[in-house]
């Protein structure tokens, strides 16, 4: 898949530990927890337990989303590279793992959200075209996605990113999900030649 247009970045972190998994928790020399895994603020890695998801998404298109280790620039380059056609205008808000995406090829507009600047008017229109407010968006419905779960595991925690981003670019919902959920997981492997 091939993301083209306007696409946004941003980055978000999901609290996830060790669940169901003593001997790593013992591993990582605490105690077990009885209550909720609380992440601390601001961001984190996937040795906190509290690992980055990384999304990109075009506008009026489909979403990637991906966990990773950190967020460094070596770390999201060849996400971008792999998903994003050159030549594309990326909104992302002013972290500074964004600054490069114009030596990469890409044009590159922020948000500053530190300002409260959220959504701006470039061109006069009175249409606020730059922001990233489409993958925040995502965001929130990641996240309430996954609090019913009760707390993930890491190694879990790819599977359920990549079944919300199948449901999500799949824009169905209710008995037309599922009847395309059974298109898909019944569908006969094909014979390479």
């Amino acid at each position: 898949m091939t993301l083209s247009g306007v696409v946004e970045c941003d980055e978000t972190y999901v609290v996830a530990g060790h669940k169901g998994q003593p001997e790593k928790v013992a591993g990582a020399g605490r105690k077990p927890r009885r209550r909720r895994l609380k992440g601390a603020r601001g961001r984190g890695t996937k040795a906190t337990e509290k690992p980055p998801i990384f999304g990109m998404i075009q506008r009026s298109g489909e979403a990637i989303i991906r966990m990773l280790d950190n967020v460094q620039q070596e770390t999201i380059k060849p996400l971008i590279i792999q998903t994003v056609a050159e030549g594309t205008l990326i909104h992302t808000d002013e972290y500074a793992i964004y600054s490069r995406l114009t030596d990469w090829g890409y044009g590159h507009k922020t948000v500053n959200h530190s300002a409260s600047e959220y959504a701006r008017d470039e061109d006069g229109d009175g249409f606020h075209e730059v922001h990233v407010n489409t993958i925040e968006g995502l965001w929130s419905l990641l996240r309430s996605w996954l609090r019913p779960h009760r707390g993930l595991s890491q190694d879990k925690l790819p599977l359920y990113l990549a079944f919300f981003e199948f449901v999500y670019n799949l824009k169905r919902r209710g008995k037309r999900l599922l009847s395309s959920l059974l298109v898909v997981l019944l569908k006969k492997p094909s014979k390479s030649i």
